[in-house]
């Protein structure tokens, strides 16, 4: 049996994000493209068999029972396993980005340790166990970009081509609550089709929670207004604070005092993508 796994966890960026409706529930209909970037957290595991689960944090201290603790004792209760794990986090994915640092982890951690425990486990029985933990936990357990839509849960694979991406992320994070919450928010945006997506998926659309976001966080108004002085059309990813833009020359070395600035290429596959067998 291994006794170590090193492996990544990749962070995303919706390509856009519509509100279709809202469900008598309350829950919101969405539609929206999500796209893998080779900006990622590392995270390893060392076997024990103890049955206990242990965390350290190696490079930002995370909250004590965070996405990966939770997602390893979900499964160790699912399964039965005795077996336990040490997991070592380097973080590196800024938190309330919308950049699904967090449900990337916990989607490396369950499969991680369907491996390390010999679980054996199919993605029907993973998928359950990642949507209780997050709406975004199935797409990286899926190991695919994908059209989503419903609530999060329905997802499409989808190809998209090779491309380069400026990510801009603010000091300060941004709560899903607060946009989804907010009376000004856009919620009757027209059903697409992944059709018309593809004829021109990196400016496809719009994020319906951008104008509310700019209004509740400055920064992210700033991080747009640079990424247009330089000639590139910004938005914002998911319902956090980062925005993007395409980039088609080397933008590697841009500085905003401030903010995190980092460019990234997209993936075509989850580094752990066929993991499941």
């Amino acid at each position: 049996m291994k006794s170590l796994y090193d492996i990544s966890a990749p962070a995303k960026l919706n390509l856009f994000l519509h509100i279709v409706g809202r469900r008598a529930d309350g829950y919101h209909l969405l539609e929206s493209a999500f796209m893998l970037i080779d900006w990622c957290d590392t995270l390893h595991f060392e076997l024990r068999h103890d049955g206990q689960i242990s965390r350290e944090d190696l490079s930002v201290s995370l909250p004590e029972n965070d996405l990966v603790i939770r997602a390893a004792r979900a499964l160790q209760k699912y399964s039965g396993s005795a077996l336990g794990v040490h997991i070592a986090i380097d973080k590196q994915i800024p938190s309330q980005a919308g950049m699904g640092g967090g449900s990337s982890d916990a989607a490396s951690t369950l499969l991680a340790l369907n491996r390390l425990w010999q679980l054996n486990l199919g993605l029907e029985a993973l998928l359950p166990i990642g949507l209780a933990l997050g709406a975004d936990v199935p797409f990286f357990l899926g190991g695919q970009n994908a059209w989503v839509s419903g609530i999060g849960e329905k997802m499409t694979p989808i190809d998209l081509p090779s491309a380069q991406f400026l990510v801009v992320k603010p000091t300060v994070g941004l709560s899903t609550e607060r946009i989804f919450l907010h009376p000004d928010l856009k919620r009757d945006t027209e059903p697409a089709i992944i059709s018309g997506f593809a004829a021109d998926a990196f400016d496809f659309g719009q994020n319906d929670l951008q104008a509310v976001a700019q209004c509740i966080c400055p920064e992210i108004d700033h991080a747009l207004h640079w990424l247009d002085q330089m000639g590139m059309n910004g938005r914002m990813t998911g319902s956090g604070s980062a925005v993007f833009a395409r980039t088609l020359s080397d933008k590697s070395n841009q500085v905003l005092p401030g903010f995190s600035v980092r460019q990234c290429g997209n993936l075509p596959i989850h580094p752990l993508y066929g993991w499941i067998g």
